[in-house]
């Protein structure tokens, strides 16, 4: 069974050069950040993240040093068990309710769960169905 609730996201752009995901990761990770979540891609000499943290008020703090402009959404973590047909079962129940999915990126949990992370057009109403 799906464990859906809300959470932060932290979102921020920057100039893309390499070792950016290194230094990023490093300044949170030194200061005792756990990334629980991450999508970061870079397009256009600019990198693009999402990052959900174990404690974003200190993350923002920390990327703010590193010059990086941050906003917080609202998202979906989706705590689901790892296998085939899991990731189905959510976007399905998602559609049936004509609910639009913006974006969404995965990533592993703890020992077999994944955490997917949902931006929706009406996160509310997601949050029910799922």
């Amino acid at each position: 069974m799906a464990k859906a609730k809300k959470v932060k996201q932290i979102n921020f752009e920057t100039r893309n050069k390499v070792g950016l995901l290194s230094t990023v990761t490093t300044a949170l990770s030194s200061a005792r950040i756990n990334i629980k979540a991450i999508c970061a891609y870079g397009m256009d000499k600019k990198a693009y993240f999402m990052l959900v943290t174990s404690n974003n008020a200190k993350a923002r703090k920390i990327l703010a040093k590193l010059k990086a402009k941050t906003t917080e959404d609202d998202v979906i973590a989706v705590e689901m068990s790892s296998g085939a047909g899991q990731l189905k079962k959510a976007a399905v129940k998602i559609s049936n309710a004509g609910i639009d999915i913006q974006y969404m990126y995965g990533t592993v949990g703890k020992g077999k769960t994944s955490v997917c992370i949902f931006k929706t057009d009406n996160d509310r109403k997601a949050l029910k169905v799922l």
